[in-house]
Parts: structure tokens; sequence; C-alpha cells
């Protein structure tokens, strides 16, 4: 075996569970392929050093957006297909902050992977940042901070600024899901609710909303799917040098 193919056989493989939406894989993954050519810098020789990934679909999944509603048939859609992605990946996520809301049953599952949890990323950056007050946008179910959000911990790390009307979020979420992020009439839209909150730092907790989120704005909007696209590479890149002789 020759050097190039050691130092491949012993990077970890990426998982990524789409499906809710399948665009959000997309762009989970894209960002997995800018940020590990950018850890490898000049070093970074094209298609041989590109991560290894797996990605699994699951159009069930995508009733997470009535979360409350469709428990029973998400989790067994969520449970399935989180088995078959921990089968042929050494570290995964799901590319839904919504559904990151089943972190401590997937854990109980003990699958043989790494499961990369949107919640715990997100808790690492707050940790690091020092920021004492942060603006949330995301689904209802997130935004609430209740019994259906992933993200109902934060709170206790530093205090949280949620949209005045959910509603129009959520149906702006939905139309990115319906209509594809390129309609022209999201963007404005999603400007509007950017502008409408006090917070100077906005937590995108949707992978829907960086896919509209390249507006002209004062704010500080950070990708929740970029922090986990850095901690997946980071893993992946881990094991890079165990074979280099």
């Amino acid at each position: 075996m020759d050097r190039t193919a050691r130092v491949a056989a012993c990077r970890a493989t990426i998982g990524i569970v789409a499906g809710s939406g399948p665009e959000a894989g997309i762009d989970l993954w894209a960002k997995i392929l800018r940020r590990n050519a950018a850890a490898l810098g000049p070093a970074f020789r094209g298609d041989l050093d590109a991560p290894r990934v797996v990605v699994l679909s699951e159009p069930q999944l995508g009733l997470s957006m009535d979360l409350a509603a469709n428990e029973g048939t998400v989790w067994d859609a969520m449970q399935s297909t989180a088995t078959r992605i921990a089968g042929q990946s050494d570290a995964w996520a799901i590319a839904c902050n919504t559904l990151n809301w089943f972190a401590p049953r997937i854990a109980s599952l003990e699958l043989p992977a790494e499961f990369v949890s949107f919640p715990g990323v997100v808790a690492d950056w707050v940790a690091s940042s020092g920021l004492r007050r942060i603006g949330l946008l995301g689904a209802a179910p997130v935004t609430e901070m209740g019994a259906w959000s992933a993200y109902r911990d934060l709170a206790g790390l530093v205090e949280i600024e949620t949209p005045a009307d959910r509603a129009v979020l959520q149906d702006l979420i939905h139309d990115v899901k319906r209509l594809g992020s390129a309609d022209p009439d999201l963007r404005p839209r999603f400007a509007r609710i950017v502008e409408a909150m006090q917070a100077e730092t906005l937590l995108l907790a949707c992978t829907e909303l960086p896919l509209i989120a390249d507006v002209s704005t004062s704010k500080t909007l950070v990708d929740v799917t970029d922090l986990v696209a850095d901690a997946l590479v980071a893993r992946s890149l881990a094991g890079r040098d165990c074979a280099v002789i």
C-alpha cells in the first residue's frame, strides 16, 4: 500500500443524515469540503485529500417540522437511519437542528460511530465565544425553547433572544423547503426578521436559513452548520498522519 492509500485508509469517514431537508444535507457536505481544504492549506491536493463522506437522505424525516404531532413516525425513521449511518461512518451528524432533539435517545442506542450533535457543538462555541447574549433563529419547535427544543439547555449558558413572531419565521422556513432557496422573495423576508432582532449575534439554528443568509446586515450571523462542519472535519483529519512513515 503506497503512502496516499495508507493515509486515506486511516482517515475517519464522515456521515451525514439528510432529508429534513435534502438541500440542507448538500449544504453541510459542501461546507465540509471547503473546511477540509482550508484545514489542509497548501498541502491540499484536490480529490485525493477530500474527506470520505457517506450521506443518507430519508424523506420521512421531513415530518420534523411538526415534531409534536409526528414524534413516533419521525423517531422510527431517525432510529433506522442512525443505525445505518453509524455502520458506515466513524463520526456523523444530522443536517437538521430540530431532529437533534433526539440526541439523548440516539446516545442511548450506543451506536458504533460518534454522533456529533448540533447542541453539543453550539454549547462548546458559546463557552469559547465569551458572548452573554445571542439571538436564536430556527423552526418553531426550536425557538419556543420548550420541551421540543434541542436548544432548551442553552439558556443556562447565555441569554437567549427569540423572534417576537415565531410564526413568520416558521412560514419562511416552510417556504424555503417548498420553493427552494433560489426563490427571490425569501431573502427580503429573512432580512426583515434579522433586522427586527435586538441581539447583535444571531445563531442560525435551522439548516434552511443559511441557504438564504446572503443578505446585507450589520448583525453577525453564525451558521450552526458551519460549526458542525468544523467539528466533523477535525474528526476526519485527526488520524491523518497515523500511517505516514
